[in-house]
């Protein structure tokens, strides 16, 4: 059966297809192909292709793809599920319906080799929560993301796959040569794919373990030579590095605004903040653009040049960012 394909390079081939799933146009009812040194990604409507993936939009043959064995179609019901490398996460108060859906989930053709329940909300300082394991026996994983791989463990650091397209979309602005600073830096979603694209990223933590997964991971995605990672409270490096960030990413969302004036020491003559918050729907920019101005003062002049959404964070509550330049006055 004929069917529109993104025709791309293969190398290129888990990049696009990303993006496509990210755009909701990948067709999953009919299989990818490999010819050659060519990738063919069948998708659902041409219209839905991102414009600029256009171009690369042909008619092709396509297998229909084979539909696995779901944990709904065993259960009868849609279960919420998040999937984490091979971990399928499930959020469930009943402990019998959670083991109901864990069983379900290894007897479907879903990958997973552990399935996790969430049994305390995120908590204290390093940004963690505690697990029940209902399948399996093991909390660390590989997440793939964008052609990275990264190597963690969910009891001992925060991480949201979630925000994987957010990442991506700061990590696309980052220029080769940049010097960037991660100052919640994590296992380093942000730090790595910045330094894959040439940059030198600083990535600091807190969490010490959250750190050896970050050093890791630069190792195993081949830039261990551009990122320094240091386990610490950020202000506390600053000075170190003062006046020579280019970029610079404050992924904390609820407490970001009490490390703003380690964020001035940081920055260069011009450089981009990306700010993460959490605030009120009535004014979810408001907040963060008034306390950059105010830490900035007279030394920087400000520039909103992004104002974004990321997602619904609780009922009339949003995570929001905001793309900030500070340019030295």
């Amino acid at each position: 059966m004929s069917v529109p394909c993104v025709a791309v390079e293969r190398e290129r081939g888990e990049t696009v297809r990303e993006r496509l799933a990210d755009a909701d146009a990948l067709d999953g009812d009919h299989e990818i192909a490999v010819d050659g040194d060519t990738i063919y990604i069948p998708v659902t409507d041409s219209e839905a292709v991102p414009a600029d993936l256009a171009a690369t939009v042909v008619e092709r043959d396509a297998a229909e793809r084979y539909r696995p064995r779901t944990p709904a179609a065993i259960l009868g019901y849609e279960p919420s599920l998040e999937r984490l490398g091979d971990i399928v996460i499930v959020d469930e108060d009943d402990e019998e319906r959670a083991r109901e859906i864990a069983d379900a989930v290894m007897a479907s053709d879903v990958p997973c080799e552990t399935v996790l329940n969430r049994a305390s909300p995120i908590e204290g300082e390093l940004r963690v929560r505690q697990w029940d394991v209902l399948a399996g026996n093991g909390t660390e994983t590989v997440h793939r993301e964008y052609g990275h791989e990264f190597l963690l463990d969910v009891a001992e650091v925060y991480f949201s796959p979630r925000l994987a397209t957010e990442r991506h979309r700061v990590i696309e602005q980052v220029a080769p040569e940049e010097t960037v600073v991660d100052m919640f830096a994590g296992v380093g979603p942000y730090a790595v794919p910045m330094a894959a694209r040439g940059a030198d990223a600083v990535a600091c933590d807190l969490n010490e373990r959250a750190v050896e997964y970050l050093r890791r991971n630069a190792e195993r995605n081949g830039v261990a030579d551009r990122v320094t990672a240091i386990a610490d409270d950020v202000r506390d490096i600053a000075d170190e590095y003062a006046d020579t960030a280019d970029r610079l990413v404050m992924n904390l969302p609820h407490s970001a605004d009490e490390f703003l004036d380690a964020a001035v020491r940081l920055a260069g003559d011009d450089c981009v903040v990306h700010y993460y918050d959490i605030q009120h729907e009535d004014d979810p920019f408001g907040p963060g653009t008034r306390a950059i101005r105010a830490a900035a003062g007279d030394a920087y002049d400000a520039s909103v040049e992004t104002e974004r959404v990321v997602r619904s964070y609780a009922p009339h509550e949003y995570n929001v960012c905001l793309d900030v330049r500070l340019t030295r006055a």
